[in-house]
C-alpha cells in the first residue's frame, strides 16, 4: 500500500503565486498513492478561483472514496467560524482531505480547538481516519503555534486510543524537532527534511505508525509543482 501526505497551500504554487488545477493534478498522479491525505484544502474560495481542491485530487487520483473534512467556514486570515450542521455544503471552507483508492468500511473525525486565547492566524484543527482491511489511516494539519500544537498532538493521540486495529497517522504536524519521531507506542516511517520546499530545513511532515509492525519498502520525499511544502510517500505493508 501506498500511503502519502501533502500540504498543498490550498493549490497555490510559491513561484508565481498562481493556483493551477492541472498542476494539482500532476502533483497527485506523480504520487501515485492508495491512500493520500492532504492538508490546507480550499473548497469554494475566491483565493483558489472556487474550485473544490478535493474533487480536482480525487479524479486525479482515481478515488473511489472520498472525505473532506472543513477545519473552518469562511475564509482563513479572514472571516471564519467554527463549521456549523447548518452550514450549507458548498459554502467556503478550508480543512483537510483523505482520499482513498482501496475500499473505506469507516470513517472517523477529531475535532481539535484553536488556542483559546485568540490569534490573528490560529485556527481550529482536524483529524480525519479512513478504516481500511486491517489498518486506518488518519491525516491532520496542526496550529503552527508552539507549545499548543503540541497540546493538540496529545489530545489527538487520545481520542486515537479509542479506535482499535492498527494505525498509520500522516500529516503536517508542525513540530520542528524529535519530539513526532520519538512519540510513545509510535514508530516514525519518514525521517527526512520536508518544509520550505525548495531548501527544506525542517521536517514538518510524518508518516507513523502503531499497533502493527510495518515493512517498508521506499519512502520518498517529493518536491511537487505547488505548495510550500514537500509530500511524504511510503510503500508499506502493514502487519498487526
Amino acid at each position: 500500500m501506498r500511503v502519502a501526505s501533502f500540504n498543498i497551500l490550498h493549490g497555490r504554487s510559491t513561484g508565481d503565486g498562481v493556483v493551477d488545477p492541472d498542476r494539482l493534478r500532476e502533483a497527485v498522479r506523480l504520487i501515485d498513492a492508495d491512500v493520500l491525505g492532504l492538508q490546507e484544502v480550499d473548497r469554494a474560495q475566491s483565493r483558489s478561483h472556487g474550485i473544490d481542491l478535493t474533487a480536482v485530487a480525487a479524479e486525479a487520483m482515481g478515488a473511489t472514496d472520498v472525505k473532506f473534512f472543513p477545519a473552518l467556514t469562511g475564509t482563513p486570515g479572514e472571516g471564519w467560524h467554527p463549521p456549523r450542521a447548518s452550514d450549507p455544503v458548498d459554502v467556503a471552507a478550508y480543512g483537510n482531505a483523505l482520499l482513498s483508492r482501496l475500499p473505506v468500511r469507516s470513517w472517523t473525525t477529531v475535532r481539535l480547538p484553536a488556542l483559546p486565547v485568540r490569534r490573528p492566524r490560529d485556527e481550529p484543527r482536524v483529524a480525519i481516519g479512513a478504516t481500511l482491511d486491517g489498518v486506518t489511516v488518519f491525516t491532520t494539519h496542526l496550529s503552527y503555534l508552539p507549545p499548543w500544537n503540541r497540546v493538540q498532538l496529545h489530545r489527538l493521540l487520545s481520542a486515537l486510543r479509542r479506535v482499535p486495529g492498527p494505525q498509520l497517522l500522516t500529516g503536517d504536524l508542525n513540530i520542528d524537532g524529535p519530539m513526532p519521531r520519538s512519540l510513545r507506542d509510535w514508530s516514525p516511517l519518514v525521517d527526512a527534511l520536508t518544509f520550505p520546499a525548495d531548501t527544506p530545513r525542517v521536517q514538518l511532515d510524518h508518516v507513523l505508525a502503531r499497533r502493527c509492525t510495518p515493512v517498508v519498502h521506499s519512502v520518498q520525499v517529493l518536491e511537487l509543482p505547488l505548495s510550500d511544502h514537500r509530500a511524504v510517500v511510503v510503500d508499506v505493508d502493514v502487519k498487526p
